[in-house]
């Protein structure tokens, strides 16, 4: 593998994992929303 295709598949994994950390973040803000929500 060249350093180009390397590079490439670092900067594909990286964007992976912010993108599933902020997936994971916005479903918890959902969820904690909803549950202050219904304790009113």
């Amino acid at each position: 593998m060249s350093d180009a295709q390397i590079l490439a598949l670092e900067v594909f994994f990286i964007g992976l994992l912010v993108l599933s950390v902020i997936v994971i973040g916005w479903i918890s803000f959902i969820v904690l929303s909803r549950l202050f929500k219904g304790q009113r």
